[in-house]
């Protein structure tokens, strides 16, 4: 694991080295997210390949199709005892 050093500015910025933005293909613009995991700062190049990888891992048990046509039933049910 390489390991490389930067300091922060009096406005929080740092500078990410050059062979890690190179490495990780991250260009002037690109987007990251900064998260703290196990007392460590942890950036995140938001890319396709990150955003495809997002895909299904907020899926519930049901779809929201499923849960609106329950909803629905239990709404009709509660408006017929009315």
């Amino acid at each position: 694991m390489e390991e490389f050093f930067t300091v922060m500015s009096s406005k929080g910025q740092i500078v990410i080295p050059s062979a890690l933005r190179e490495k990780l293909n991250i260009k002037t613009g690109t987007r990251l997210a900064v998260r703290s995991e196990n007392n460590q700062l942890v950036l995140q190049p938001i890319t396709k390949e990150f955003i495809s990888s997002l895909a299904g891992c907020c899926k519930g048990e049901d779809s929201l199709v499923e849960t609106r046509e329950r909803d629905h039933r239990i709404e009709k049910i509660r408006t017929l005892k009315k």
